[in-house]
């Protein structure tokens, strides 16, 4: 059981396996898009169809729960600290699969696959419009801009339609995904729908912290004469925010909407206000150069903390990384000095010996023939002394 998840925790960006998501991120956003929106989620949807074979092996449920849970709140928090705006959604990624590895080691399958569509579209128009931000204003840092929504109508409509239909807001994809999520963990535990509502409460926290720093706010000088996109990066980034509005059209069709005396009152409320506090909170805290770079340790060092992963990169760098490079330093030693120098040792004799009895040459050949045959007998002896 172990040994299948493996792959996925890997694939699917999860701790401790996660780090590779977040230096991806150098790459062009195009390959962004497909990274995070579809190939990151083919490990998740590797383990779906893998459910009755897990579902052997309690051990591996229990690793799913429980590296989805610290990935899931930790990415969520980690990408709040973030300033660059493809980082921000890397671990946003990070964050959501971990509710899917939640709901596939709680077997619950129907969840899982509609967080991952619904993750998908919203994610992937995401990226369209930063893709958008990143080609006019030449900058990945959220402080560098603001007053983007004037020079950019489409591209802020698109971000804000990705942004709904990734958190719990009636009614996009987010909503009904994360309702089948409470819904199903509404008695078996209840302490992963405190899981879900917080994570669905940072996201929106944090989607409305770039917006307000992107789009809204005074323009500064690289977003001051930032066009709108030209019409081939337009016309997909509209044409994807349709979808992500008709979406919960297709998830009926699907039959992953339930009926409507199906629906738990209260979970929908729970999952609306944890939406509406983290988009209040978003707007309510004033984000300045304090807040940027605290002076005060206290909030210097949880900055840093999560700015940095946890330091999991640093750990990695002084465990696994120091222990594979000395080993390596070490191989490498003995492969010049010991390996090699045995056989230049051998290389050396060899050329002495030539040297030497080049001056014992009689010139008779049955000279040379006597030294060969005592030479093959004494071969012969010592091999069948040996054997």
């Amino acid at each position: 059981g172990l040994a299948l998840i493996a792959g996925p925790i890997g694939k699917c960006a999860q701790f401790p396996l996660h780090l590779w998501l977040d230096e991806a991120m150098e790459g062009p956003n195009p390959a962004s898009i497909l990274r995070n929106s579809v190939v990151v989620a083919c490990g998740a949807y590797i383990l779906i169809k893998l459910q009755p074979i897990l579902v052997l092996s309690p051990l591996a449920l229990t690793a799913l729960v429980t590296l989805g849970t610290v990935t899931a709140i930790g990415a969520a928090f980690v990408s709040i600290a973030q300033i660059d705006i493809k980082r921000v959604f890397s671990h946003s990624t990070s964050a959501y699969l971990g509710l899917v590895f939640i709901a596939i080691g709680m077997q619950w399958t129907d969840f899982a696959l509609i967080l991952l569509v619904a993750h998908g579209f919203a994610k992937a128009l995401l990226f369209m419009s930063v893709g958008s931000i990143i080609l006019t204003t030449t900058s990945q840092d959220i402080t560098e801009m603001g007053g983007l929504w004037k020079r950019m109508p489409a591209t802020t409509f698109a971000f804000l339609v990705g942004s709904m239909g990734l958190i719990g807001l009636f009614p996009l994809g987010g909503f009904w995904a994360f309702w089948q999520g409470i819904n199903a963990f509404w008695y078996d535990s209840p302490v992963l729908v405190l899981v879900i509502l917080l994570v669905n409460g940072l996201t929106a926290f944090n989607l409305t912290r770039v917006f307000r720093q992107v789009f809204l706010g005074d323009s500064q000088p690289k977003t001051r004469r930032a066009p709108e996109v030209f019409w081939p990066m337009a016309v997909p980034m509209v044409s994807l925010t349709i979808v992500t509005l008709v979406a919960p059209a297709i998830f009926d069709n699907l039959s992953l909407i339930p009926d409507w005396e199906l629906i738990n009152p209260l979970s929908v409320v729970l999952m609306v206000t944890s939406s509406l506090i983290g988009i209040g909170s978003g707007f309510a805290v004033q984000f300045n150069r304090v807040w940027a770079r605290p002076i005060q340790e206290p909030f210097r060092f949880i900055q840093d903390l999560l700015a940095y992963d946890f330091y999991v990169d640093a750990l990695y760098r002084r465990s696994v990384v120091l222990w594979v490079s000395t080993l390596s330093q070490i191989g490498s030693w003995c492969d010049r000095y010991i390996i090699d120098g045995a056989i230049n040792v051998v290389g050396i004799v060899s050329i002495m010996g030539g040297q030497s009895l080049k001056y014992s040459i009689s010139g008779q050949p049955q000279t040379y023939a006597l030294t060969i045959l005592i030479g093959m007998t004494v071969i012969g002896l010592l091999v069948s002394w040996l054997v």
